[in-house]
């Protein structure tokens, strides 16, 4: 069953600018009227409707406003985007708790509630536009508001992304220098993981303002393109289960606040075993993935073949070319390109230059 939670989102993003339905409601509220509207077509909310109209026809935003200039509500179905009732009274169990006041808007908590489907409330007088799925509750911000927080959101991707980019530089470094520590791993896979988190909160903005954050999304995508195959990359290298990485990165993706700036506790997430705070500094070798993917023109199956046959950096930069000719799938050329990318990697590397 779909979380509330979830059908919330999409029942903003439903009503994200440039959207039939956000047309609609823009014109109930410029004619001062308000509506209640709900997003879903049911039995049981078929149950709970007494009266009006059945129509059954094609949702059009000018249909939607002249519906609601009668005090009923208006149904519909939204998947198929058809207006199925209008003028009816909703008539939900009023055991049903609410802390609204308004009838209109006490009527549309507890249908949501009862249904867990998307209910608008539209106030005449306010003219604010509320969105009721079961416990959960949202106003429609205007488009404005909406930008200026995820310009600031933008804002910190951009301050993170860059810093990322340094201690994933400094990381680098250090592998092929054989120094890299579990602090070096974690302060990576900390930067990786807000960065994470930060768009998911600017995806969250996008959706609501659908047609408004069209350049803002193509923003976002510039800062952020190439981040998850790093970041598995990056997973890759370190858990050396290639099964548990699902659930690692699942665990990373619920710590808490305050266990995300820990080092320790993403180290422990990733199995690194770090008991006290100097177990961080402790030498660790990653398996040598993401050099590897930076070979031209190597598919990911002899990826695997090859750090499968060495499980550390280090033992694959002493193969020689002889070696790598021995794995099924790598022939004389590829070998000599493995062998050569990792030269030049180490070469840039000593000279503290990264992103051949």
């Amino acid at each position: 069953m779909t979380s509330d939670s979830v059908i919330l989102r999409e029942a903003l993003a439903a009503v994200a600018p440039g959207t039939a339905l956000r047309e609609g409601l823009e014109r109930i509220q410029r004619s001062h009227t308000g509506g209640l509207i709900v997003l879903g077509y049911t039995p049981e909310v078929e149950a709970i409707c007494s009266g009006g109209f059945d129509l059954d026809v094609d949702f059009t935003a000018s249909r939607l406003r002249e519906l609601c200039k009668m005090d009923g509500a208006v149904v519909l179905d939204i998947e198929n985007m058809r207006i199925r009732k209008a003028n009816v009274q909703l008539l939900p169990d009023p055991t049903i708790p609410t802390d609204e006041s308004g009838m209109r808007h006490r009527t549309a908590q507890r249908t949501a509630r009862q249904t867990h489907l998307p209910v608008l409330s539209l106030s005449a007088s306010m003219r604010m536009i509320s969105v009721y799925v079961g416990e959960c509750h949202r106003l429609v911000e205007e488009p404005e508001s909406l930008l200026s927080r995820a310009n600031l959101a933008v804002d910190t991707l951009d301050r993170y992304s860059q810093r990322l980019d340094e201690v994933l530089q400094t990381l680098t470094v250090l592998e092929m220098r054989d120094s890299a520590t579990i602090r070096d791993v974690a302060t990576v896979v900390q930067r990786m993981e807000m960065i994470r988190r930060i768009t998911s909160e600017i995806n969250g903005y996008l959706e609501e303002l659908g047609s408004e954050g069209r350049l803002l999304a193509l923003q976002v995508d510039d800062l952020v393109r190439g981040s998850a195959s790093e970041r598995a990359l990056v997973l890759r290298d370190y858990i050396r289960s290639a099964s548990s990485i699902a659930s690692v990165d699942q665990h990373l993706s619920e710590l808490g606040g305050d266990k995300l700036v820990d080092l320790s506790a993403i180290a422990n997430v990733l199995g690194l075993g770090v008991f006290e705070v100097a177990d961080l500094d402790r030498d660790i070798q990653p398996r040598g993935i993401r050099a590897l993917s930076l070979v031209p023109h190597l598919p990911w199956s002899v990826i695997k073949e090859v750090s499968s046959h060495w499980p550390t950096f280090q033992e694959l930069r002493a193969a020689s070319v002889e070696d790598l000719q021995g794995i099924e799938g790598i022939g004389p050329y590829r070998a000599k390109l493995i062998r050569e990318n990792l030269d030049h990697q180490a070469q840039m590397a000593a000279s503290g230059i990264v992103g051949w």
